[in-house]
C-alpha cells in the first residue's frame, strides 16, 4: 500500500470528505511509513492526497513545531497547478549541471531537479504538460532547489522579490524590474528565477557601461 492508502484507511473520511483526527502516535507497525521526519512529505500541497481533499495539522499538544495529528476536512474544491513535466523535458535536463551550483553528482543534495523556474507555480500554461517550454523550467541541484522553494514562499507572503546582491559580487538586484513583485513581470528579472539569463544581462549592462565611460573620456564634447 501507498503512504496515501495508509493513511486513508486511518482516517476513513466519510462522504463528505471529513474524517477523524489521525494522531502521529498512530503511525506505528503497518503504519509506520507514514513517519513525519520532514513535514507532512506525502501530504504536501503537489500531494494526490492534498489535491483531492483540505488537509488540517494540529500542532498544539506537544511544544515546539511538531505536527501531532491531521485530519481531512472535506473535499478541495480549489484548481490546483499540474506538477507534473513532460518527458521530454525532463530527458533534456537531467544530465545537465545545476545552473546554480555547476554541480550533478550522487548525494541527495547534488543530485539534479528539474525546477519549476516561477516559483508561484500559477501559470496555467505550465500547468498544461502539452503546452510546457523547455524555457519555463532548469536543473538545480537539490540542495538549490530547497533553498529557491523557501525563497519563493517568502516573496509569495510579502511581494517582495529577493536581492542578487545577497550573493558577493553580483553586480545587479535584478536583471528586469525592481524589488516589488508585479504581475506584470511575475518572477521574470529575479536571480533564482533564472540566474543564467541574469549573468547574461548583467555582462550586457557592464559592457554598455564600461564602453560608454570610455566614450565620455575619448569624447567629452558629446556628452556636455
Amino acid at each position: 500500500m501507498t503512504k496515501i492508502e495508509l493513511f486513508m484507511e486511518l482516517a476513513k473520511p466519510n462522504e463528505q470528505g471529513i474524517s477523524r483526527w489521525v494522531s502521529t502516535s498512530e503511525f506505528i507497525g503497518k503504519y509506520s511509513q507514514l513517519e513525519l521526519l520532514n513535514g507532512l512529505s506525502w501530504g504536501r500541497a503537489s500531494s494526490s492526497l492534498a489535491r483531492k481533499y483540505k488537509i488540517e495539522v494540529d500542532k498544539s499538544i506537544t511544544p515546539g513545531v511538531k505536527i501531532d495529528r491531521i485530519r481531512l476536512n472535506g473535499f478541495n474544491t480549489e484548481k490546483q497547478f499540474n506538477q507534473n513535466i513532460r518527458k521530454d523535458i525532463k530527458d533534456f535536463y537531467k544530465d545537465q549541471n545545476c545552473v546554480m551550483l555547476g554541480i550533478n553528482g550522487q548525494s541527495i543534495n547534488t543530485k539534479i531537479e528539474i525546477d519549476h523556474k516561477d516559483g508561484r507555480k500559477n501559470d496555467e500554461r505550465v500547468s498544461n504538460t502539452k503546452t510546457q517550454e523547455l524555457s519555463d523550467f532548469q536543473p538545480l541541484s537539490k540542495a538549490a532547489n530547497d533553498a529557491k522553494r523557501q525563497i519563493c514562499k517568502q516573496c509569495s507572503k510579502t511581494n517582495i522579490r529577493w536581492d542578487a546582491k545577497n550573493i558577493k559580487g553580483n553586480p545587479y538586484s535584478f536583471y528586469q524590474g525592481d524589488k516589488v513583485y508585479t504581475d506584470e513581470l511575475g518572477c521574470i528579472g529575479c536571480y533564482q528565477y533564472d540566474p543564467v539569463e541574469y549573468r547574461k544581462t548583467s555582462v550586457k549592462k557592464i559592457s554598455k557601461e564600461v564602453t560608454k565611460n570610455i566614450l565620455k573620456k575619448l569624447y567629452p564634447e558629446d556628452y556636455e
